[in-house]
């Protein structure tokens, strides 16, 4: 298998996944449950996922200098703020909402790639960003199936986006502190949940495990393996195959992250949206890896 079909077979395997994690994420607030406390059970069970799969690889936590920063910055910049907002964002908006406003990932790690000197200007690649873009506001437009009165709620619902263009940039630049993908995505689970302990305490959103499991736990618990899985991959396809490349997994999750919603939810989009779903799965065909994969630590 070529290394251009073997990334776009990842990026198609993460947009599935993450788009399930919309509608999981949807039903894990059904009940009233803030951030802080789903925040901080989603990294407990990334914790567990991802440190069982080490151990059964035979390797373990690394703390080196670099490794310890890496942990730091993405526990930060891909967990803690951008899932802040997105369960407070996603208990107001729909579910195919949500998943739609992920689209602005590469439209706002293209210009930041460019900034930092590690892509250059390429009419296929700003043609498919552009489509993307259009596809985004084709769905932001009216009769797309947003009320006027959750429109106030865009702006913190973009905030995920920009700190996960900010953090794929980071892990294409940086690399992964000598760590592979799964090692890197345990390091900064770990460290992203002490983290978010004496927040959730201090706030009073803890979540007590003990008592009924519901349709709101279990959403928790499925979103949180699937996102452990998910993250592994995201970080080791934008260390090799570039940030923005990358970033494109946010169209898949697009469409997949609908259609989940529909299944899961009983949610319907109107005949724009899916358009708009045409046109931004239509910007990712115009993408493509970089000829040179970025090197871990470059």
């Amino acid at each position: 298998m070529s290394e251009h079909r073997l990334f776009a077979l990842v990026l198609m395997a993460l947009g599935l996944g993450w788009g399930l994690t919309q509608p999981l994420g949807k039903l894990a607030t059904s009940t009233g449950y803030q951030p802080f406390g789903l925040i901080f059970w989603q990294l407990v069970i990334c914790t567990v996922v991802l440190g069982a799969l080490s151990l059964a690889r035979g390797k373990g936590l690394v703390f080196s200098r670099q490794a310890l920063i890496f942990a730091l910055v993405v526990a930060v910049l891909g967990t803690l703020v951008p899932n802040a907002t997105f369960y407070t964002s996603i208990q107001h908006l729909p579910s195919g909402i949500m998943s739609i406003l992920i689209s602005a990932v590469p439209i706002l790690s293209f210009p930041i790639a460019l900034a930092l000197g590690m892509d250059r200007v390429s009419l296929r690649r700003i043609a498919g960003l552009g489509l993307g873009l259009i596809g985004v506001a084709m769905i932001a437009a009216p009769g797309a199936g947003l009320p006027g009165h959750l429109l106030v709620f865009l702006p913190l619902a973009l905030v995920g986006p920009l700190f996960y263009a900010m953090e794929a940039n980071y892990v294409a630049r940086t690399g992964t502190g000598g760590m592979d993908a799964v090692q890197a995505m345990f390091m900064a689970s770990l460290v992203g949940m002490i983290l978010c302990l004496p927040v959730t305490l201090a706030t009073g959103q803890w979540i007590d495990p003990r008592g009924v499991w519901g349709v709101a736990e279990w959403g928790l618990i499925g979103s949180s393996f699937v996102h452990a899985l998910c993250y592994a991959g995201y970080v080791w396809l934008a260390a090799r195959a570039g940030a923005v490349f990358t970033a494109q997994c946010s169209y898949l999750v697009t469409g997949a992250g609908v259609v989940w919603a529909m299944l899961l939810l009983g949610e319907r989009l109107p005949p724009l949206a899916w358009a708009a779903l045409v046109v931004m799965l239509s910007g990712v065909a115009l993408v493509r890896p970089r000829a040179t994969p970025h090197a871990q630590g470059e």
